[in-house]
């Protein structure tokens, strides 16, 4: 079944756009795509896959999960012939965030809705790594404030450099690969 969104992937952001027209931690986002270096396994595993993948991210500039992890699937995209990527802004499509709520719940952010070249939607991931939204639940779990939690969170985004997000959105594409009974 085709994505029901399909009509906004033509309107979507390139990344390029939505930097330029973000008024928010620009520096960031640039910043992070500038010294983003994709693993060559990342580029080689999406090839190996043989099949054009399309990312949807719904983001915000202002939110810190995203402007550490986008970027870096970005700069992924622009080098590997099987993805393109394209940003939708979370708080301009409600419709489409709303589909995509974490636990059921919240309108966290990113979410990456991995789509097959023509528009099958096939699975999505967000808004951060499995390891690091575990110990933020637990951190908060135990009272500390969200607010608190920043300097950690960034630091764990710069030591890891975007391979787990990179190897999670990877592997919804996998999933999907093996599930359509593609060749190998």
């Amino acid at each position: 079944m085709t994505w029901p969104f399909a009509d906004r992937w033509d309107r979507a952001l390139t990344y390029e756009q939505f930097v330029q027209a973000s008024t928010e931690h620009r520096g960031l986002w640039t910043g992070v795509y500038k010294i983003a270096k994709v693993p060559a396994w990342a580029r080689e595993a999406a090839a190996a896959l043989g099949e054009k993948f399309r990312l949807v991210v719904l983001a915000e500039d202002w939110c810190g999960d995203a402007s550490n992890t986008v970027p870096v699937l970005a700069r992924w995209a622009g080098q590997t012939t099987n993805v393109e990527l394209r940003i939708l802004r979370r708080d301009e499509h409600p419709d489409i965030m709303d589909q995509y709520l974490t636990n059921g719940e919240t309108r966290s952010i990113p979410v990456v809705i991995v789509l097959t070249e023509d528009m099958e939607e096939v699975g999505w991931w967000g808004p951060r790594p499995r390891e690091l939204e575990a110990w933020v639940r637990a951190q908060r779990g135990v009272g500390r404030e969200k607010k608190a939690l920043y300097p950690d969170v960034r630091r764990w985004y710069a030591r890891d450099k975007g391979e787990t997000t990179l190897r999670e959105v990877l592997a919804v594409m996998e999933e999907a690969h093996h599930t359509q009974g593609a060749p190998s």
